[in-house]
């Protein structure tokens, strides 16, 4: 009998207000944390928040680490 193989680690879905992490080493917003406010195609407009400023970035799905 065959042993189960392990299963994958499961992926969170990135849908809009989920909370994200930027995990591009080439982007300055690598290790911020924002919400996702829409995802068109395969980009998301993420929105990140500090102190007094807000700010509204658009990013690739593949650039982003849900959790």
């Amino acid at each position: 009998m065959p042993s189960p193989s392990p299963s994958p680690d499961p992926v969170t879905p990135i849908l809009p207000g989920s909370s994200v992490t930027v995990q591009d080493p080439c982007s300055i917003y690598r290790g911020y944390t924002g919400i996702v406010q829409r995802i068109s195609d395969r980009r998301a407009a993420v929105l990140f928040e500090g102190g007094n400023w807000d700010k509204l970035v658009t990013l690739e799905l593949s650039q982003l680490q849900g959790g």
